[in-house]
């Protein structure tokens, strides 16, 4: 042996047995570890299994706590519902008991007061036969005043009567006169249209053919050109010319009308559509007035009687030609005149 381990020197150093000491060494310490750790993983189930069982015991026993709980509120809301009933049952009784209690003393009350009551009745019916007499001779005196007022009542009749043909009569003398009046209207229609047809024969004839003065229905129409410059109320010569002519066919055609015709002559203003750019005029309505009221003032200061003067502005709203041109622009501004009732 000596010389085997004194070859095993000469071919130097073994490690195999180190090695296998030490893998040895890890196997055991492995062994241990593993058995340790299943021995810790048995008791480690041992121990949970226990405190499922215990979880499972636990919630057993919350589960008829929360029965007996409940079992518990339904008692308690039975003996609240009892309670209320008790209650009420004591308030009504309680009512009931001051009622009945009301009722006695108000018996008792009554049957104090019967009594009295009965002496004051004994007296009133004393007191009643001595007024039954006196109602009789009241009522004696009521018929008499009964039977008069009947007559009255048939002498109103009668009157009635008389006052409903009075009615009729004149019902038939209005209808009469209502037809004379229509009559008398119509004729006075027709003398103003009479006086209406000289009026305009004569205007005709004075004014002549002029192409800016014509006539149109019942009404002489001037242009404004013949009167008052662009944007203008004042009256121009040639224009106050025209008035007196018209003004003296006027004042003779007064003195011809009988004075109960209610005639008037109306001077009507009226404009283009174009509106106005003046600081004397607010819009094409004051313009249109002012022009009227200028023509019926001057033919005022010839004698022409104002209470047979009418002046009316229409502004650009009765245009007698709708195109948007210059000619039905110029057609517009015109001044109308018209003999009419007032």
């Amino acid at each position: 042996m000596a010389l085997a381990r004194a070859r095993r020197g000469e071919s130097g150093f073994n490690y195999w047995p180190g090695f296998v000491d030490a893998l040895s060494t890890l196997v055991l310490s492995i062994v241990f570890l593993l058995s340790v750790f299943l021995v810790v993983q048995f008791f480690l189930s041992q121990e949970v299994s226990g405190k499922d069982k215990a979880l499972e015991q636990l919630n057993a026993k919350i589960a008829q706590l929360n029965d007996m709980l409940s079992l518990e509120k339904l008692g308690k809301l039975s003996l609240g519902e009892q309670i209320a009933q008790l209650r009420a049952g004591l308030a009504s009784a309680e009512g009931e008991r001051d009622r009945i209690k009301g009722l006695y003393e108000g018996l008792a009350n009554a049957g104090s007061d019967a009594q009295g009551r009965a002496t004051e009745l004994t007296k009133a019916l004393d007191s009643e036969k001595q007024v039954s007499s006196r109602a009789l001779a009241q009522i004696e005196v009521l018929n008499q005043q009964i039977s008069a007022l009947r007559r009255q009542l048939a002498a109103l009749e009668e009157a009635l009567d008389a006052s409903e043909k009075r009615d009729k009569e004149s019902q038939g003398r209005i209808a009469d006169l209502g037809q004379r009046l229509n009559v008398a209207l119509a004729q006075r229609v027709q003398e103003l249209s009479r006086y209406r047809s000289e009026f305009f024969g004569r205007l005709r004839a004075i004014l002549g053919n002029r192409p800016d003065i014509r006539i149109v229905g019942d009404r002489f129409v001037f242009q404004s050109e013949v009167f008052f410059d662009t944007g203008q109320a004042t009256l121009l010569p040639e224009g106050r010319a025209e008035l007196d002519k018209l003004a003296a066919a006027l004042i003779d055609l007064d003195k011809q009308i009988p004075s109960e015709i209610p005639w008037v002559l109306r001077v009507d203003g009226h404009t283009d559509v174009r509106p106005i750019n003046s600081p004397v005029f607010k819009s094409n309505w004051d313009l249109s007035a002012a022009r009227a009221i200028s023509v019926v003032q001057y033919l005022v200061s010839l004698g022409v009687p104002a209470q047979r003067l009418v002046a009316a502005g229409f502004g650009e709203f009765q245009p007698l030609d709708t195109a948007q041109t210059e000619d039905a622009y110029k057609r517009n501004r015109r001044i109308e005149l018209k003999l009419t009732e007032r």
